[in-house]
Order: C-alpha cells, then sequence, then structure tokens
C-alpha cells in the first residue's frame, strides 16, 4: 500500500486554476476554508440567500450559485448529500462543463452506481477525508491534518491523479497520509462500515444494552451510563491504539468478561446478517432502495428517525447531559 505525505504532492498543479465547491456543510465548510488558507482561488456554490450561502459569505468566500460557479471553475468538487448530487448535476453542472475541467467527489455513490454519468473528457477523482468535516478544519488550523483516500475514476488530462493529490494537499491531508484507492472500494466499504459497525451495529448494540438492563430492572440513569455513555472511552482508545490499547487499557476483569461474552453476543449470525449488507451494497439492492426512498420523500426515513427520538435512551441522555458542562451546546 503507497501512503502519499506532503512531498509526493504540489500545490503548484491548482495554482492559476479557479476551484469550485459546491455545498457549504460539514466537509464544503473545511474544503473551502482549508483551500483558501492554502492559497488557492476558491469559491463556494450554495442556494442564494440561504443560511449556507450567508456563512459562506461571512468566512470571506466568493459565494456564487452552482451554474454560475460551474462555468468559472476548472475543478468542481461535489460536496453536497448524496441524494442531491444527481438532481444538482442535472440542472446546474452537465451543461456548464467544460473539456478538460476536472470534477471531483469525496464519496464515489453517484459515479459507483452511475446515477451521474460525466461526459469522456473531463477528469473524474475523489479525495475524501476519513473524519468528519469539523475535524478537516481543527486538525488543519492546529497544523497537523487527517487521512484521506483519492482515487481517479477517468483521467482525460493525464494528471488527475496529480489534481487529486494538490486538492489532499491544499486541505491538510498529505500531512497525515493518503492512501489511493478507487470508487468501488471506497463506495461499498463506506456504507457497509456505516451500516454493520459506525451507525446501524454501533446503534443498535447499544439500545439493546440499554433494554435489557433496564428491562432488568436497573435504573435507566446507570444503563445510559454504561451503554452510552463510556461507548466513547472505549472507542477513543480503539482510536488511539486499536483493539489491543482498548484492552491494555481497561481493567482486567473487563479484558476477561469481555473476550469471553462478547462472541456470545455478536455471534456467527451477526457476522451472516453483515455479509447479507455487504451483497446488497455490492449489487445496487441498497443503492436502489435509498433512492426510491427519496423519491417517495424519504417515509421511511421519517418513521426510523421518530422512533430512534422516542427511545427510552435518548429521553434519560437528553437529561442526563445537561450535568455534562463539558459539552458544546
Amino acid at each position: 500500500m503507497k501512503v502519499y505525505y506532503d512531498d509526493d504532492a504540489s500545490l503548484d498543479v491548482l495554482k492559476g486554476k479557479k476551484l469550485a465547491i459546491l455545498g457549504f456543510g460539514s466537509q464544503g465548510h473545511a474544503h473551502a476554508l482549508n483551500l483558501k488558507d492554502s492559497g488557492m482561488d476558491v469559491c463556494v456554490a450554495e442556494l442564494r440567500d440561504s443560511e449556507p450561502w450567508n456563512a459562506a459569505k461571512a468566512a470571506g468566500l466568493d459565494v456564487k450559485e452552482a451554474a454560475d460557479a460551474v462555468k468559472s471553475s476548472d475543478v468542481i468538487m461535489v460536496l453536497l448529500p448524496d441524494q442531491l448530487q444527481k438532481k444538482v448535476y442535472d440542472q446546474a453542472i452537465a451543461e456548464n462543463l467544460d473539456e478538460g475541467n476536472t470534477l471531483a467527489f469525496a464519496h464515489g455513490f453517484n459515479i459507483h452506481y452511475k446515477q451521474i454519468i460525466p461526459p469522456k473528457n473531463v477528469n473524474v477523482i475523489m479525495i475524501a477525508p476519513k473524519s468528519p468535516g469539523h475535524l478537516v478544519r481543527r486538525t488543519f488550523e492546529s497544523g497537523t491534518g487527517t487521512p484521506c483516500l483519492i482515487a481517479v475514476e477517468q483521467d482525460y488530462t493525464g494528471n488527475a491523479k496529480e489534481i487529486a493529490l494538490a486538492w489532499a494537499k491544499g486541505i491538510g491531508g498529505t500531512r497525515a497520509g493518503v492512501i489511493e484507492t478507487n470508487f468501488k472500494n471506497e463506495t461499498e466499504t463506506d456504507l457497509f462500515g456505516e451500516q454493520a459497525v459506525l451507525c446501524g451495529g454501533s446503534a443498535e448494540l447499544i439500545k439493546m444494552g440499554f433494554e435489557v438492563l433496564t428491562e432488568a430492572g436497573y435504573p435507566p440513569e446507570l444503563a445510559y451510563f454504561e451503554c452510552m455513555h463510556e461507548m466513547k472511552l472505549i472507542v477513543d482508545l480503539y482510536y488511539e491504539g486499536g483493539l489491543s490499547r482498548m484492552n491494555y487499557s481497561v481493567s482486567d476483569t473487563a479484558e476477561y468478561g469481555g473476550m469471553t461474552r462478547g462472541p456470545r453476543i455478536i455471534t456467527q449470525e451477526a457476522k451472516k446478517a453483515m455479509k447479507e449488507a455487504l451483497v446488497e451494497v455490492q449489487n445496487g439492492t441498497f443503492a436502489k432502495e435509498w433512492i426510491e426512498e427519496n423519491e417517495k420523500g424519504i417515509p421511511n426515513l421519517k418513521k426510523l428517525r421518530e422512533n430512534n427520538t422516542n427511545h427510552p435512551i435518548e429521553k434519560v441522555g437528553a437529561e442526563l447531559r445537561k450535568m455534562m458542562s463539558w459539552l458544546k451546546k
């Protein structure tokens, strides 16, 4: 595996080019401000007079509507939610691309599942920080950076990879390290990780643990601390040094109990279900389902959000977090 660092990338590739960032959300604000601080010529595309439009203006950025931003730029980074990208591409990007432009993404969903099919005479690349946008910005400002993935789907100009590396350097990624992949692998592993472990699996495990304790008669406050609050402490140890760091840091009792009981909780049945979820990602079943869900106005997602909000762990957690003065409102 090749890892690219600062010396492997040059910002000169982007100098003299105009860069457009479509969307001023979590990732968008970080890319725009980091590239601006790196000396690049950046504009942001947002809905006129919207809250993000005004926020970008207040940050000292040039702000345009999407079509105008694309027309005036050489590199166009699409940092809109997956479900909005095709509509914006069809309405504002496609007809305004020029030969030799570079179309960039931070996630491969719309390219991999062919919701967006760019013309052959442009570059198509990816620069995907492995971190939320606020950390991309915060680490950049502190002089460090967050690891990134890059990928080249289409290399029309012959230097698409150099452009991707330059962009990664401009947002601070090469300070930490940049790994080259492809759109397929990034998209499928990202979706699987979200569903099986990061967002889906961990949330269900937390809720079930809370339910088991409260149904057994334990106070919900204690169940919250054991199953939700302390999860961050464990995840931070994973982040710092993997499974071994976590097991080294907890008590021997916790280590032994976790190693002997954990496999009884997360069984081979769970692994089987994970494999089924992966197949749905690989064969496009999930993508088709998510696209259709959006076309219908996200009725199922709204119900799921409501159910989640009304779960008892959310009610007790909201009260307990009032005790935690260190949490930002």
